[in-house]
């Protein structure tokens, strides 16, 4: 305990599919090479654990990651995954899962970059209900080893990066819990343009779900989810309107949700973003890039200095409150 408490809560969970390296819990993205017709890959079983420190809806909350040895661990900053034929399989990070509304985000500027619930000018930020919709409509999360340079221009948006991994929204057969680290494939790829910066958002689904083998590519998505794009499109259009905000109409490409090969393409470039970034060879501003994992980083830190970084977080037992995923917006009425 070492004189206080600093673990309220452990989840431990197994996995089918995730990579078979011990850092299951902090995952990487497969880099593509091209299109993969071969069956899936072999089942690989592996422990991880996430930490709760604080309590859910406060400033203080933070959730930690370790890996099968018991070792705090960035979910993001690890060696890359093995690259072969299942070039389409991801690892993803769940951070917030569907019908909560709290804006849970893996906290780039932390070390070792938990996840938390931002404070936005003093308040904590949630998303509203909208009609029909209760708060989030799938399962979000980020893609490890990846990030969105904000100092290079995207030849397809005309916009820079937003400084952070690229987002993953997933196709729901199961609602997941935050922390969760699932395998999935991606058939597509949207661009939103916030604040002149481009934002991806990447479509996935579970390699474990039912209907994982129906979905190739975004033309698969619109046959055997009719109406889930047009939904998720109309969520980002409208979800920022009950904060007195305008109806966002900045996406790239009118709109249209790109293609499994273009997504992949995006991938691969933010990966080599991501690289860089690690090895110090590009500017990451306040991204807090301490890891565990790369020995050949210059962040990286050993395990008694990330131990020490995790104890040294302050937080609260007090819990929050949060009204406002009991209030429904009906925009006709606005």
């Amino acid at each position: 305990m070492r004189g206080r408490l600093i673990l309220l809560r452990t989840s431990w969970a197994w996995r089918i599919g995730a990579p078979t390296a011990t850092t299951a819990a902090a995952t990487a993205a497969h880099l593509p090479q091209g299109a993969s017709s071969g069956p899936r890959p072999c089942c690989a079983m592996a422990l991880y654990r996430t930490e709760e420190h604080g309590q859910p809806h406060s400033p203080g909350y933070h959730l930690f990651f370790k890996n099968v040895a018991g070792h705090y661990i960035s979910p993001f900053k690890i060696k890359r995954a093995r690259n072969d034929e299942y070039e389409n399989l991801f690892n993803m990070v769940v951070e917030v899962p569907p019908w909560t509304n709290a804006k849970m985000e893996t906290a780039t500027e932390e070390s070792l970059n938990p996840i938390k619930q931002d404070v936005k000018d003093g308040k904590l930020p949630y998303v509203a209900n909208i009609f029909p919709h209760k708060g989030y409509i799938w399962n979000d999360g980020a893609l490890p080893q990846t990030w969105e340079d904000p100092h290079r221009t995207d030849k397809s948006t005309d916009c820079c990066g937003d400084n952070n991994p690229i987002d993953i929204c997933k196709i729901r057969s199961k609602v997941l819990s935050h922390g969760d680290v699932v395998h999935v494939k991606n058939p597509g790829i949207l661009a939103l343009i916030d604040q002149d910066e481009t934002d991806w958002k990447l479509i996935a689904i579970n390699v474990n779900d039912p209907e994982a083998s129906k979905f190739h590519d975004i033309d698969d998505v619109k046959k055997y989810k009719p109406g889930y794009l047009e939904a998720m499109l109309n969520w980002f259009r409208f979800y920022k309107i009950p904060e007195g905000k305008l109806e966002n109409q900045f996406f790239a490409f009118n709109g249209e949700f790109k293609n499994k090969a273009f997504a992949l393409k995006v991938i691969k470039s933010t990966y080599e973003y991501c690289k860089a970034l690690l090895t110090e060879k590009c500017d990451g501003g306040a991204i807090n890039w301490t890891n565990v994992q790369v020995c050949d980083s210059p962040f990286h830190c050993s395990q008694e200095e990330a131990r020490s970084l995790v104890e040294s977080v302050p937080f609260s037992l007090n819990k929050g409150s949060n009204e406002e995923d009991q209030v429904w917006h009906f925009l006709g009425k606005r």
